[in-house]
């Protein structure tokens, strides 16, 4: 649902970015946990929390039908997980 006074995101590719936006602002703010959870393969259990609040943001700006189409969870993957390749890693 989104915020009163505030149209829900019914494009994708504006649901892109607002998904890529969050991812981002994560990987900024939370980078040395990101790296360890890369480097100790439990990414998505260190930052499970942080995952979970982008989520229920990006849902609460826009509609159903955008929000099960797994936008959001395609920017933690090329956002959070592709742009960090370069950390040495067992699971690549």
């Amino acid at each position: 649902m989104a915020r009163p006074g505030r149209q829900p995101i019914d494009k994708p590719e504006r649901a892109r970015q607002l998904a890529r936006a969050i991812a981002s602002d994560l990987s900024l703010y939370h980078e040395d946990k990101i790296v360890d959870g890369i480097e100790n393969d439990s990414l998505f259990d260190v930052m499970a929390d942080e995952i979970e609040e982008g989520r229920e943001l990006f849902k609460s700006r826009v509609t159903d039908p955008i929000f099960k189409l797994n936008i959001y969870d395609r920017a933690i993957v090329d956002v959070l997980i592709k742009s960090k390749g370069h950390i040495k890693s067992k699971i690549w």
